[in-house]
């Protein structure tokens, strides 16, 4: 057992929250081995506009304040998306707020969007380290009276300063977040975000726990309001049969391997709609090459990785990737881009 796996073990015996802050500040102190070998040039590929060193990026919620940034740049990450972040800070919901459901490789959060704000997120963000693509989740604050204007004000704070940023409208823990995604609140959302937005590119976050329809409708107005590319999907409130652990009934979003399904077939109705025309981003129950090359060749440009972490420890990216890398070999691809959407 390496170093890595020893301190994901030690983690573990600690309470979620707990493990969780001690693992960012780890990061932050720049500590645990990182990844230097170069990916093979078969994971190289292109995503709205971002050269990625390969397709698997880190999800949002693993590093809210942008304070492992050190860390991240080393551990081999394609891409890393920090927050979400709200215009004020905010302390989120009352603990305990994160379960593990470890027989189910499972977790189930209800954090609420607690985050130190604009202010302290853009100022570490100016400070980040190069050679690492970071993008910027945004959200907007629980007592908002204008939950739109908090995504303009996150996003003339950030887009100078991360490599893309994400609309996150799909949080199951913000009371009436996901109410903007309806045609009617999406298009004036969206709208808004067109006219601030600067050069980055602009994601867009949406749930899996939407019908076919829905996903239909979210692909036309983001292709209407030019976002670069959709993230399928968020976590879900579903609670699949499967489910073994004690704390299976806590309310908050599912993640991890029982939600795989469910993004399996929010994502696949994202392609069908799309069509083509707008890249998509896999998150959700991915934690092994395996999955990732089935989500790409659903249709994903790229995917996201974070509670599978929790599980398999860092070690887990480096083996996603030579799996993966391997899979695309095999089955006669010469790159990331070929496989997409190659059912």
């Amino acid at each position: 057992m390496g170093l890595n796996d020893l301190a994901t073990a030690a983690l573990r015996r600690l309470d979620a929250e707990t493990a969780h802050r001690l693992a960012v500040r780890a990061l932050e102190l720049g500590l645990g081995s990182g990844d230097t070998r170069a990916d093979p040039p078969i994971l190289k590929t292109h995503l709205a506009g971002l050269d990625l060193p390969n397709p698997v990026g880190l999800a949002a919620g693993f590093d809210k304040d942008g304070r492992a940034l050190k860390g991240l740049a080393r551990a081999g990450f394609g891409f890393v998306e920090c927050g979400s972040v709200t215009p004020r800070p905010q302390p989120g919901n009352p603990r305990p707020r994160l379960f593990r459901l470890t027989p189910d490789r499972g977790v189930i959060n209800r954090m609420g969007f607690n985050n130190e704000g604009l202010d302290a997120f853009a100022d570490r963000l100016r400070r980040r380290p190069g050679g690492l693509v970071v993008g910027a989740n945004l959200g907007a604050n629980k007592d908002s009276e204008d939950r739109t204007a908090d995504y303009v004000t996150g996003l003339r704070r950030v887009r100078d300063l991360a490599d893309y940023v994400t609309v996150n409208i799909s949080s199951p823990n913000t009371p009436g977040l996901r109410a903007l995604q309806t045609r009617e609140a999406l298009d004036d959302l969206l709208g808004r975000v067109a006219e601030a937005r600067g050069p980055r590119p602009v994601f867009l976050k949406i749930a899996p726990d939407l019908t076919s329809a829905e996903i239909g409708e979210i692909v036309e107005a983001a292709l209407a309001h030019r976002i670069d590319a959709l993230i399928v999907s968020n976590t879900t409130l579903e609670r699949p049969d499967t489910l073994t652990a004690p704390a299976k009934g806590e309310s908050g979003g599912l993640s991890g391997r029982p939600m795989a399904e469910i993004a399996r077939r929010a994502l696949q109705a994202a392609a069908e709609a799309a069509e083509g025309r707008l890249p998509l981003i896999a998150a959700g129950g991915i934690d092994s090459g395996a999955e990732a090359y089935h989500r790409i060749r659903l249709g994903a440009a790229a995917v996201q990785i974070y509670s599978a972490l929790v599980f398999e420890g860092p070690g887990l990216l480096a083996r996603l990737k030579r799996d993966l890398a391997e899979r695309l070999r095999a089955d006669g691809f010469a790159s990331v881009a070929e496989a997409v959407g190659a059912r």
